[in-house]
């Protein structure tokens, strides 16, 4: 390596010997040059103690002043990049240092070389109550942290191991254009407007649904890549508006290859990566997850399920559950062993975090001092309400949570109060991993904004083979339609999702005009797909995990952004480079653009 050195005003060439975490015993007494970061600096007067990193570790470097060659580290300070040649000794037993993979040898200075200078740190990156806002700003400082450099080696490694099995069961590694047609995925595109066909539009994949099945009509049958993903949509701990996910499809297979599959993989990586040797993978259909748990991605650790009450409660005259029933409502319940004592302050906070869910209320039934207290005590025998506190799975000195909602809005509170009480109460084992799988999804939903139905998946979703009759009919039920899609959770996290795909194009034809899209609309959007179908399709099918979603679970991340080298803030913007920003009139003018502010 070649170099202009301040110092000596010289052209200086040095190669760099070894990296830190491969200096050893075996090294003793010989002469090595290493490169990296001032960590620490210790003067002692004439003899100054640099503690040298570089990615892979660190070691003690001891500079003797009294060396003329070395009077240039008095104005060493950290994270200055220095080039070091120097005599590795055995350190003395007084000066050992057991926190280190080096700690008991050091590098006796012999040459010293300023590669670079460096200005004052603006923070601690060590230092966990540094904020993120400041973290993002600083992100290339904020990427020397002990945490993100095991992080994104973990990725890394993550990304290698899933390569190398998927290589292995024979599928090829094919990338996808990132620029390409817009087509309807569930969130707003990302537009790019082209110069060369003013008015026209590119837009960035959501995923590259289209294109992998367009692979397997183009007779590659076992596709996969790491894919770049981007959705315009509303930020949260899990999200970023660009991500990765391993991307799999597969010809001439059904769900239970798929699952199979994944199984294999999953136990790869958490085999490598966690020491685990095999995981449980029970599954259970949406309606089952969501009448046990709230939720379609529920998280297993937590042991507490929610029980229906309706038919316990269905004889009974209070007005707050007939109400609810007589509109095919709901009444469900979630029992919470050991907060029985819970006061009536505690209680009125569940209330209004139920309320802020849209729930009309919250009820509860609580037992303490070997008895049952409710505010329904007065409309129940206490029989009664002995009866519905053992129905809800209600035990000694425990609580019961009621709701009385649409079934929906039920769901959706207990999974909530779920969540949040289990956290307050610590039930949860973090060291523990719980797999899922959720299959037989709704094929449609209604959507009461467009007064129409969506896709619950994607619309190139295979409907259940019993269902497919039903589609073609001009008359059919399709509101309580099933699709062929399935989705991996891990620890209430959607890991990965996907499906059978349509490979017949009459059947895709069907659902697009389900969807309420016109022929008009369909051979504009989509008729370069469903021209395809027609050549030979075969049945197919796939799936795609998150990749960063992947990297949180492994690493115990609560944050997308601990597992992204440049994230984005919860406003889809980048501190760092100050993105999105505005651009040069002239660029606009050759896109055929105007502001209108």
């Amino acid at each position: 390596m070649q170099f202009f050195s301040q110092e000596s005003q010289k052209n200086i060439t040095l190669q760099r010997s070894c990296l830190i975490k491969d200096i050893n015993k075996a090294s003793l007494n010989q002469s090595i040059t290493i490169m990296g970061w001032v960590n620490v600096r210790r003067d002692l007067g004439t003899i100054v103690f640099l503690e040298m990193r570089d990615r892979t570790g660190k070691v003690q470097v001891v500079c003797d002043l009294s060396n003329p060659q070395q009077k240039l580290v008095k104005n060493i300070r950290k994270e200055f990049v220095l080039a070091i040649t120097g005599k590795l000794v055995q350190r003395d037993k007084a000066t050992i240092n057991e926190q280190i993979l080096n700690g008991k040898i050091e590098l006796v200075c012999k040459e010293i070389h300023v590669l670079s200078e460096s200005k004052t740190p603006a923070f601690d990156w060590e230092d966990e109550s540094v904020g993120d806002a400041l973290r993002l700003q600083y992100r290339y400082l904020d990427l020397r942290s002990n945490k993100l450099q095991k992080t994104l080696e973990l990725r890394h490694k993550l990304t290698q191991q899933t390569r190398n099995y998927l290589s292995n069961q024979g599928f090829l590694e094919i990338e996808t254009p990132i620029l390409y047609k817009s087509t309807p995925e569930g969130a707003r595109d990302y537009l790019v407007p082209s110069r060369v066909h003013n008015g026209s539009f590119y837009a960035l994949p959501q995923s590259p649904q289209t294109l992998k099945q367009l692979l397997m009509i183009g007779n590659f049958d076992k596709y996969f890549q790491i894919a770049r993903c981007f959705r315009d949509e509303d930020l949260r701990a899990d999200r970023q508006p660009e991500f990765s996910q391993i991307d799999i499809e597969m010809s001439f297979v059904d769900e239970e290859d798929i699952y199979q599959l994944s199984h294999q993989l999953l136990e790869t990586i958490w085999k490598e990566i966690k020491g685990v040797k095999s995981i449980d993978f029970p599954s259970m259909s949406y309606l089952e997850a969501m009448n046990r748990f709230g939720c379609d991605k529920p998280d297993l650790r937590i042991p507490w399920e929610l029980k229906d009450l309706s038919e316990e409660v269905g004889g009974s005259e209070f007005i707050v559950f007939q109400s609810v029933l007589k509109k095919a409502g709901v009444v469900k319940a979630l029992a919470i062993p050991s907060l029985g004592g819970s006061g009536r302050s505690f209680l009125d906070k569940l209330t209004q975090r139920a309320k802020k869910l849209g729930g009309s209320g919250l009820l509860w039934i609580k037992s303490d001092s070997d008895k049952l207290t409710s505010p329904m005590a007065k409309f129940f025998t206490p029989q009664a309400l002995q009866n519905i506190f053992a129905k809800a799975g209600g035990s000694k000195g425990g609580l019961v949570l009621i709701v009385a909602e649409q079934f929906t809005k039920a769901c959706a509170i207990l999974s909530d109060l779920r969540l949040h009480l289990a956290e307050k109460e610590k039930v949860i084992d973090t060291n523990e991993d719980r797999f899922l799988w959720v299959k037989d999804f709704p094929l449609f939903d209604y959507s009461e904004e467009e007064k129409r139905l969506v896709s619950c998946h994607h619309p190139f979703t295979a409907p259940c083979v019993k269902d497919i009759p039903h589609l073609l009919s001009a008359k059919g039920d399709y509101k309580n339609m099933l699709s062929r899609s399935y989705d991996v959770v891990c620890n209430g996290y959607e890991l990965a999702s996907g499906s059978v795909r349509i490979h017949q194009s009459n059947v895709q034809q069907a659902i697009f005009s389900r969807l309420g899209f016109s022929d008009e609309e369909i051979k504009n959007r989509f008729g370069f797909f469903v021209e395809a179908l027609n050549y030979g399709t075969p049945p197919h099918a796939g799936i795609a995990f998150g990749l960063e979603r992947l990297v949180m679970i492994l690493t115990k991340t609560s944050s997308i952004r601990d597992v992204v080298a440049f994230p984005k803030t919860a406003q889809a913007t980048e501190l760092m480079s100050s993105s999105p920003s505005v651009v040069a009139q002239q660029q606009l003018q050759d896109l055929g653009i105007k502001i209108k502010k």
